[in-house]
């Protein structure tokens, strides 16, 4: 008779136990980010987002240089690929995760890609490229940023943790770099020479920067 009970008793805990364990899956499941449905760009957001009416290089002919597309939930951008006179590119507020379309607009000057999916700020060297905002994405490093003209850079709000990898050598034209709201602890490593602000986080100063009591540092150029 005990027997029986004490098997009994074990069948149930082992069910217990089972149930605990599908719960914890299930529970992990919630809370992985969902995959967002695909949705590309299509000749109906272009007609609605590119504007600005400008010559082309050689001066023959004419090319719309502003383009935007903020809050459409886009996943995929292949079609801007083939609008190579492109200067001026918001994309804010969508679901991007890659940004390899974009290498073909060797006229870029300005580009936003505030509030998407990025894990990384890496994109093919673009020549004339001045103004970049990275805001509020999961970028956690500054591999890929190598831009010769980029003289300003945003970075706010990402999971950056450490300055390291972003050089002179790629970025000897940068002057302004924004990186309040990441996880930066001290700008040792940091080699950008012409560097005249930086910006970090208020609660959090970073330390090796001369007055490491302030939200923005403004560097002499050296």
């Amino acid at each position: 008779m005990e027997d029986e009970e004490e098997k009994e008793e074990g069948e149930e805990k082992e069910e217990e136990e089972e149930k605990e364990e599908e719960e914890e899956k299930e529970d992990e499941v919630r809370r992985r980010p969902s995959e967002p449905p695909p949705c590309p760009l299509t000749e109906e957001h272009l007609k609605e987002g590119l504007s600005l009416l400008s010559k082309t290089g050689n001066g023959l002919a004419h090319a719309y240089v502003k383009f935007e597309a903020k809050a459409k939930g886009l996943t995929d951008i292949s079609l801007i690929e083939h609008f190579i006179h492109l200067r001026y590119v918001d994309l804010s507020k969508n679901k991007l995760k890659d940004l390899a379309p974009l290498s073909s607009l060797t006229q870029l000057l300005w580009l936003k890609v505030d509030r998407n999916l990025l894990t990384s700020a890496s994109m093919q060297e673009l020549p004339y490229l001045q103004v970049i905002s990275f805001d509020r994405n999961r970028i956690m490093d500054f591999e890929g940023i190598t831009h010769p003209l980029l003289t300003n850079l945003s970075l706010k709000e990402n999971k950056i943790e450490t300055v390291l990898g972003l050089s002179h050598d790629h970025l000897f034209s940068l002057q302004v770099l924004e990186l309040r709201g990441n996880k930066i602890n001290t700008t040792a490593g940091l080699g950008v020479s012409k560097l005249k602000k930086l910006y970090l986080v208020r609660d959090q100063p970073a330390r090796g920067v001369g007055q490491s009591c302030c939200t923005s540092h403004h560097l002499q150029p050296r």
